[in-house]
């Protein structure tokens, strides 16, 4: 069932959502070169509980860390671990934190040192479809209409749209009703209303669409090993448009 959420729920996610927000900005300095991921897993997980919230992914459905570190190929639901960062890496951190029973939930790929001139673009234009995206959040509109603008810009970049991984409502659950995928038709699915919270988060990738999980039952890897990046923040649609709860254009 899909929810329309109250000025006092809303307000509870936008705090959450800040504090998603605040977590990814306190946690950029730290991504760089030789840092593991499980190290930068305990710096994410002592901020979220810092700020009186609760890290929403750890123990959800059995995963075992705060964020998800998806490193080049790796899609989504990579594991912190003992790896360490190199240059030219690029890693996807996905953050959701819960504040007094409220989800934030944001994704976001940056670049370890100096990356190729490829990622530059896979990041850059997957970071577009986002926005693109976003532009037909109003009243009245359909989630088909936002599947269908991220899935023409991927296709304008000749980028690969991961299907099977979608975006989703957000309240007092992380995946939540309405999946919001990156591919679509116009003017189809579900319509949207004022008050609807919703994580739009766009998967795309430098070369074809498949792809597969990894042994530990979690990660989900590109099949041909190409790169994958991963945008995504959590909006609520307003009266005539959307407020981004978990950020702004450049994080």
């Amino acid at each position: 069932m899909i929810t329309i959420k109250s000025n006092r729920e809303i307000e509870l996610l936008r705090i959450a959502g800040n504090i998603v927000h605040e977590t990814r900005m306190y946690l950029i300095p730290f991504i760089k070169e030789g840092i593991t991921t499980k190290e930068l897993d305990t710096l994410a997980e002592d901020f979220i509980r810092s700020k009186g919230a609760t890290p929403s992914f750890k123990g959800l459905n059995g995963f075992p860390a705060t964020i998800c570190a998806s490193i080049n190929e790796e899609v989504v639901h990579g594991i912190p671990d003992d790896r360490h960062l190199k240059n030219g890496d690029i890693i996807s951190i996905d953050i959701g934190a819960c504040y007094k029973g409220y989800h934030g939930d944001s994704a976001w790929t940056f670049a370890v040192g100096d990356v190729s001139p490829k990622k530059e673009e896979l990041m850059l234009h997957t970071k577009e479809s986002l926005f693109e995206g976003l532009k037909q959040v109003k009243p009245g509109n359909r989630i088909g209409d936002v599947s269908h603008a991220i899935e023409e810009h991927a296709k304008k970049y000749n980028l690969g749209v991961v299907r099977e991984l979608v975006g989703h409502g957000v309240g007092t659950s992380v995946h939540e009703e309405p999946d919001v995928p990156n591919y679509g038709k116009e003017h189809t699915g579900p319509i949207l209303k004022e008050g609807m919270c919703l994580a739009i988060e766009p998967m795309l990738t430098l070369g074809r669409r498949d792809i597969c999980i990894l042994d530990n039952d979690w990660t989900i890897v590109t099949e041909d090993n190409s790169p994958a990046a991963h945008y995504e923040h959590t909006i609520v649609v307003t009266k005539d448009g959307y407020e981004i709860l978990t950020g702004g254009i450049d994080g």
